[in-house]
């Protein structure tokens, strides 16, 4: 066995000759199992939101979505999207054109956004899982223009699931001059019907400015005739997802971008992101000073074990391996905190999954979820020890070595 780490052991769990030592050393393990446990709660926190807002917003964005790298439009025809379309891999392609309207419902009016789609899109998405009402999804019959709108615009533009009559939508003209003399000539005005149903994604940015209908009536109010905003495509099942967007990025070459369900959401995750990185920083910082404790149990050790260090000396022990017991002591207290931590943390986040008692509110259904989410990623549960085996081990080492030196001397 390792003879610092030996000694080491047997100071650590023996009774100190001041029974102070014994407490701060206990003290210290769990200062650093605190820290260590708040680390793990509060990453995995982040990461049940990241996860709760990715399954949200699978149920409305595409697998993988096509959009030209400048301008706001392509060619619906462009032989680069009929290729990438046509790939085995391809379960469902829709072409869409989105641009910002106004929409006018009685006396109530609201800017919003016009998502036309292909009578394929509820083969492409899951719009149909977040439908609310007595109708049903469609885009159009016969001469009839349908719109199926977000259930918070809906309460804005004062509609329900059906409503009597017909909502306007105002675009303005691509081409040509206002004429201040009549300004109401310088739209495009057309009118959409109720299908008797609302979607609710559960996340403002949809359920409060998005319209969705079809692709021909978004092409006439907004004169995009042969033009697509983007391609959205859904693979077939077992399709490997990153293999196929490196194929058909590379398809795509600099005209097109290739993005998946996270990257057209990147700046809701970037925001989460930076968010989880923040509260690292603030809590490894707190782990700092938790370490604190353990260089002052150490430095009341070696100050106890100056007979100990004369009897070392006296058995053969050199300076190095003498210094080598007291780092040995300290990094200890750091794994056993570390180790102490994580198994509760880990406790704490399989409970709060199972039974929820942290809740976000209480009233239920005010919130997507009652309790907070949790997700335990073990990719985190690792860099958490290492973090702490890290900030753990150069905590101690300038103090022991700088008491180390003195005592020595």
């Amino acid at each position: 066995m390792n003879f610092p780490f030996f000694i080491a052991r047997r100071y650590l769990f023996s009774k100190k000759s001041t029974h102070v030592i014994n407490v701060i050393s206990f003290i210290s393990v769990i200062g650093v199992a605190v820290a260590t446990m708040a680390l793990v709660i509060v990453l995995s926190v982040f990461n049940g939101f990241h996860d709760l807002v990715a399954s949200l917003f699978t149920s409305f964005d595409p697998q993988l979505k096509v959009v030209p790298v400048e301008g706001k439009t392509a060619p619906a025809d462009d032989p680069i999207l009929t290729k990438i379309r046509l790939l085995p891999q391809v379960d469902v392609a829709t072409e869409t054109v989105e641009d910002q309207a106004l929409a006018i419902y009685n006396d109530h009016q609201a800017m919003v956004k016009i998502k036309g789609v292909d009578d394929n899109f509820a083969e492409l998405s899951h719009i149909t899982d977040i439908l609310y009402g007595d109708g049903s999804f469609s885009l159009h019959a016969a001469n009839l223009e349908y719109g199926t709108v977000g259930i918070r615009l809906a309460q804005n533009l004062g509609i329900g699931a059906q409503w009597d009559g017909f909502l306007k939508i105002y675009a303005p003209k691509k081409e040509g001059q206002l004429d201040m003399t009549n300004p109401g000539d310088g739209f495009v005005v057309d009118s959409l019907n109720s299908p008797g149903v609302l979607f609710a994604v559960k996340q403002a940015k949809y359920d409060k400015n998005y319209i969705i209908t079809s692709i021909s009536f978004a092409r006439n109010l907004f004169g995009q005739q042969g033009m697509l905003s983007d391609l959205e495509l859904r693979l077939k099942p077992g399709s490997n997802l990153d293999a196929v967007k490196a194929e058909m990025q590379q398809i795509a070459g600099n005209k097109y971008k290739v993005l998946d369900r996270f990257e057209q959401q990147e700046d809701t995750f970037k925001i989460m992101s930076i968010e989880k990185m923040i509260a690292y920083i603030f809590l490894t910082f707190i782990l700092v000073v938790a370490c604190f404790n353990i260089i002052g149990s150490l430095s009341m050790l070696i100050i106890d074990k100056k007979n100990d260090v004369v009897t070392l000396r006296n058995l053969g022990a050199n300076d190095k391996q003498i210094t080598r017991v007291f780092l040995f002591e300290g990094r200890m207290i750091a794994v056993i905190g570390a180790v102490i931590g994580i198994g509760l943390g880990l406790l704490l986040c399989f409970l709060q999954q199972q039974y929820g008692f942290v809740r976000l509110g209480d009233s239920e259904g005010s919130f997507i979820v009652d309790a907070y989410p949790v997700s335990v990623h073990y990719s985190d549960v690792a860099i958490i020890f290492v973090t702490v085996i890290a900030v753990g081990w150069l905590a101690v080492w300038y103090p022991v070595r700088a008491l180390s030196k003195r005592l020595l001397s």
